[in-house]
């Protein structure tokens, strides 16, 4: 039994463009796994000149001969799932031949997404920035032993099961001054129901494992970002799952030794979308304009991504949590623009100096220490090879990778799948 599961994940607050990697990399694995989250999470792909938002299917869902697998761990929503299958079906995409559903996974209910917006409402200034589609309280559900899956959908009395669940809820949103309607969401959620009935369901864990020991390769694809794990991440700023490499192994059915490569995608600055500590954030015109040269809005929500220089104690504390073996740079043509890059190297603490995420990010005490590196200068879009990259990128390479002590293996220069530059192997 040699073959492991490979893993790829953003090491920062989301937004990595991981999606894009996981296409890239899709050719070289047979399987793509999505082991947490739900469609909180938008993964941007582009090729052919077309822009797709995957939001709950793997980003190798474009790749006609893979087996594209949503694990345990993820929780599915039946309207948006129903509408991204419904895009991907109308763009010629064999959906019944390549999505295979863990009947583990958990399912978001209409009045989950009330809860939600219930929730967010009532905490006012002090809301953690939800995406408002129902994560958390199915996450909520899952952890209280009540909620509802997709093997549940199948049994004889999943009528009873869907009502009694629904009406649990009604009675929590009694207690909140929140107006809500879920008449023509519901409707919506049973057709998507039905949809997913003549999808292929599975016992994923099983499933996988019997991948593995037929020696097909699988990746393991994460979404949000490691600093928005519920452990590990900004709490409690943080999404409702584990979004790290041990996450992979709870949302998919895989043990620990069978993790292989772990691949951690970061961008060459740092954004964050929703509240919550963001040490190297700017709010002078240089935010500005990473804001505007990255395109920096959700994918999922649409909203202004708050933007910085890139945060090596962060990143390090990433690469720690995750056991990182290799790394993914996106987004390196954005900083062209400027003539000079900062990173942020340390922290400062209540006047203490330190290289590590302390437990209370949430404080003014909190300060960024810089180091300047010179800029580029140099529009890196049309670049196709290692190369052609000017001095001062190697140089921010070079640098990075001996600050964090992990090879830099892709380096994204645009958007598009062919904008990727391969600095190394690709796992074997």
């Amino acid at each position: 039994m040699s073959t492991k599961v490979d893993v790829l994940l953003g090491l920062q607050w989301g937004d990595e463009g991981k999606g894009k990697i996981v296409d890239v990399l899709t050719p070289h694995y047979d399987v793509i796994a999505r082991f947490q989250g739900g469609p909180n999470a938008g993964h941007t792909l582009e090729f052919n000149e077309i822009k797709h938002v995957l939001h709950t299917i793997p980003s190798g869902i474009f790749h006609p001969d893979k087996v594209n697998l949503v694990g345990n761990g993820v929780v599915i929503d039946p309207i948006i799932f129903k509408k991204e299958i419904d895009a991907l079906e109308k763009m010629g995409v064999d959906i019944k031949k390549s999505l295979q559903i863990s009947r583990k996974a958990h399912v978001i209910l209409p009045t989950h997404c009330a809860l939600d917006g219930a929730s967010e409402a009532e905490k006012g200034k002090k809301k953690i920035g939800s995406t408002l589609k129902g994560i958390g309280p199915t996450y909520m559900d899952k952890t209280g032993r009540n909620g509802l899956r997709i093997g549940d959908l199948f049994l004889a009395d999943f009528q009873e099961r869907y009502d009694s669940l629904k009406s649990k809820h009604l009675r929590i949103l009694s207690h909140y001054d929140f107006e809500y309607d879920i008449t023509e969401k519901e409707k919506a959620w049973f057709e998507g129901v039905e949809k997913i009935k003549t999808l292929q369901i599975i016992d994923s864990e099983q499933t996988v494992n019997d991948f593995l020991k037929s020696d097909r390769k699988v990746l393991a694809e994460g979404a949000q970002g490691s600093l928005l794990d519920i452990d590990f991440g900004s709490y409690p700023f943080v999404t409702s799952s584990n979004t790290v490499t041990a996450g992979a192994c709870t949302g998919l059915g895989v043990a620990p030794t069978r993790i292989g490569e772990v691949i951690g995608i970061f961008k060459a600055y740092c954004t964050r979308v929703g509240s919550g500590p963001f040490p190297t954030e700017l709010f002078d015109e240089t935010g500005e304009t990473l804001r505007k040269e990255g395109h920096e809005f959700g994918a999922t929500t649409g909203r202004p991504r708050r933007c910085g220089w890139i945060d090596l104690p962060a990143l390090k504390y990433a690469i720690m949590i995750n056991g990182v073996t290799q790394l993914n740079m996106t987004k390196a043509d954005v900083l062209s623009v400027f003539d000079e890059i900062k990173v942020c190297t340390h922290y400062t603490y209540d006047g203490e100096r330190m290289d590590y995420l302390p437990y209370d990010l949430n404080t003014d005490l909190l300060k960024p220490v810089y180091e300047t590196l010179p800029g580029w200068k140099t529009d890196l879009t049309g670049l196709t090879a290692e190369s052609d990259f000017p001095a001062e990128l190697s140089a921010y390479i070079d640098y990075l990778e001996e600050k964090l002590e992990v090879p830099i293996t892709v380096v994204s220069v645009g958007p598009n799948r062919s904008q990727t530059i391969q600095r190394t192997a690709v796992p074997a």
